[in-house]
This record gives structure tokens, C-alpha cells and sequence, in this order.
């Protein structure tokens, strides 16, 4: 059995191995290919008040108290709650479930030292442990994981060997791949300048007939906060037209956070279309009853910065301009202000995805992520 296909859980983390760069054959989806299920969260935001050199982060990020406070009663309150949910998912899945996935910041990161940063990142995934989740569980670089005095050094330190644990072995570094059958998932850091020529020549070798691309900042922005998306700066132009076609020439499914906000799209590129799933974990309230719904490529574009009113007003007119040069290629949209998870269910060439809102189970959303890409 090949390094680095999906198998069992027990043959998984006993033999599971990371896609290398390395000359290999062609492979593609095929029909008969087992189905299987992946459950989704999306950003976390693990964080206790003791994490904080409280003094540090008043003088140096005094915006961020308030939402620090918030994370942390978040922590205690529902997210232990949200991974039994996952846990249950998994447990009670019908299809085989290879891991449970996360979408980046699992942490709030902002904790003012190197040490304060190893205690945040120890107990995070300590919390992870309690749910025993019957399934391995992998997650992709957010730019809160990193954010902070010694935070980047705690993330290559504790979280990496966590990962390369959880998949059993083989990850070095928060780009990673994983392969099951004719799927190729691949963890995608945003924060690493050489992510991007990576990516590329690990598609240019294994040709999968399915992508599954999973990253923190969106690809594509999706709401008022237009310049948050991955090689958002005019200077990464170039970076970021190499990155669509290569998802668009992959008819890639990608899954994404930061935002907070539930979305999907359907965008079209120069090399072919790829789908766009965004979920957030993030508790506002116990209902989750979803805020500014929108469905329809027509209400994607500038007038979407009205979300947040009182955004970065001084971007404001930067912000709709990038919504317009994205309009055109945008061929399906939706948008929610709620939070909950998702699983998704790859059988052969089809990827669909149930999405749940709150800590619920009950489908609020069913999609079709790869059937609109042609």
C-alpha cells in the first residue's frame, strides 16, 4: 500500500505518509472509487485568559480585548460542545470518515510571549484530545495560529508534530497533502511564500482527478472585507492568477475560513471553474439564525461592502473595486451571517456538502460543489 493513501483509521495511523514531489503515474477518480465522508469547522479561536500577557496585549493590540474575552468564553462554553457534535458525525457516519477536518486559527494566538504561545497552542490541542474523536484530526495554517510574539516559532514546534501524529507521520510543515483514492487533499499554508511553487509542482506530478484544496483566507472574497482574501495585495497579482487557474484547470473544491461567515461560489478562471465553500465555527448565538442571506450571482459584487458599514472606511473604495473585477467570474453565490459545520461526501467525481447550522445536525444547506464546475 502506497505512503499516502487513505485507508482505515488503524491503517491510516499506522501507515499514512505525505504526498511527496516525486515522479509518480497518473492517476484519476474512478467510478467505483469507496465513498467517503469529512467533516468540517471551521475557524475556533481557542483561547483562555490566562493565555494573555493581559498588560501586552492592551498596549500593543487594544482592539483585540474585547474579541479576546469573547474567544475566551466561546472556549468554555460551546466549542467542547461543537467538537462532541464532530465526534457524533464521525461516529455515527455511514461512509468512512479518514479525518475531521478544521479550516485554520484553531487559536487566538495574540498571547504576548513564546512561552504564553506554547501554553495556548498545549492546551488547544489539549482540548482537541478530550473529545476523543474517533478519527484523525487535521487543520491548515491561520494567520491567528501565528500571530503574536513567538507564535510562528510554537506553531512549528507543537502543532506540527501534532499533525504529522494525527496523520502518522510524514508532515514536516503546514503544507501537506493527503490522498484518497483518485482524491488529492492538500493543506495549503498562506503565510509561506514558497506555498505557491509547491502546489504547483505537486499538481504537475499527480494529476488528481479530484482536488480538494484546503486554506484559511479565502481565494475569493466573498464580503465586505474584500482585500482578506489569499494574495490580496496589488503587488501579488501575478501569484494570484497563477493560483486561480491552477485551482480552475483542477476543478478544485476549495474550503476556506477567516471570514467568519458562511458562503459558496462558483468562480470561473481562464484554465476552467473551480467551487468555493467558506464555514465558520465561531458562536454568535445559540440559534445561529442566519443574518444577511443572500443567493444569487447577482447580489455578488461592490454593493456587498454595505455588510459592514463602519468597516476600514478609508478602503472603502478599494474594497469595491476588487468586488467589481470579481463579479464578472463569479457564476454562483451565497452568503450567510452564521456559524455551525459542514460535511462533505466524495463519491467518485462528486463532492457534496451538508452544512449545519449552530450546534445542530439537522441539514440547512445541501450543495452541489462540483457539479456546476462542468
Amino acid at each position: 500500500m502506497t505512503g499516502d493513501n487513505f485507508v482505515t483509521r488503524r491503517g491510516f495511523l499506522a501507515t499514512a505518509g505525505a504526498v511527496t514531489l516525486g515522479a509518480g503515474s497518473n492517476w484519476a477518480v474512478a467510478a467505483d472509487d469507496e465513498a467517503w465522508a469529512l467533516p468540517v469547522l471551521g475557524d475556533l479561536h481557542i483561547d483562555r485568559p490566562e493565555h494573555h500577557d493581559a498588560e501586552w496585549l492592551k498596549r500593543t493590540h487594544p482592539d483585540d480585548v474585547r474579541q479576546v474575552e469573547n474567544y475566551c468564553r466561546v472556549t468554555r462554553d460551546v466549542t467542547p460542545k461543537l467538537l462532541d457534535v464532530v465526534r457524533g458525525r464521525a461516529a455515527g457516519s455511514r461512509l468512512p470518515v479518514p479525518f475531521a477536518l478544521q479550516l485554520g486559527d484553531l487559536l487566538e494566538g495574540l498571547c504576548g510571549s513564546e512561552e504564553l504561545a506554547a501554553r495556548q497552542a498545549d492546551d488547544g490541542l489539549g482540548l482537541v484530545r478530550e473529545a476523543k474523536l474517533p478519527v484523525p484530526f487535521l487543520f491548515c495554517k491561520g494567520n491567528h495560529d501565528i500571530a503574536g510574539p513567538g507564535a510562528a516559532a510554537v506553531y512549528d514546534k507543537v502543532l506540527v508534530p501534532f499533525l504529522a501524529k494525527q496523520a502518522g507521520g510524514g508532515v514536516r510543515r503546514a503544507a501537506f497533502a493527503r490522498r484518497r483514492g483518485g482524491t488529492l487533499v492538500v493543506f495549503y499554508d498562506a503565510y509561506d511564500r514558497d506555498s505557491l511553487d509547491w502546489f504547483e509542482g505537486l499538481l504537475r506530478d499527480r494529476r488528481p482527478g479530484r482536488l480538494i484544496f484546503v486554506i484559511h483566507p479565502p481565494v475569493v472574497p466573498f464580503n465586505a472585507r474584500s482585500t482578506w482574501h489569499v494574495y490580496s495585495s496589488p503587488k501579488q497579482e501575478g501569484q494570484r492568477e497563477r493560483l486561480l487557474n491552477l485551482l480552475g484547470a483542477a476543478r478544485a473544491v476549495v474550503l476556506c475560513g477567516h471570514l467568519h461567515k458562511y458562503s459558496f461560489l462558483v468562480r470561473r478562471t481562464e484554465k476552467g471553474r473551480f467551487s468555493q465553500l467558506a464555514i465558520s465555527s465561531v458562536a454568535t448565538d445559540a440559534a445561529a439564525k442566519p443574518k444577511d442571506l443572500l443567493e444569487g450571482a447577482d447580489r455578488y459584487g461592490p454593493e456587498l461592502v454595505k455588510l459592514e458599514p463602519k468597516h476600514s472606511p478609508d478602503t472603502l473604495e478599494r474594497r469595491r473595486a476588487v468586488l467589481e473585477a470579481e463579479r464578472p467570474l463569479v457564476e454562483r453565490f451565497e452568503y450567510a451571517d452564521t456559524w455551525g459545520h459542514a460535511v462533505l461526501a466524495v463519491r467518485g467525481d462528486s463532492v457534496t456538502a451538508e452544512v449545519c447550522r449552530g450546534l445542530g445536525t439537522d441539514r440547512w444547506k445541501t450543495l452541489d460543489l462540483t457539479g456546476p464546475l462542468g
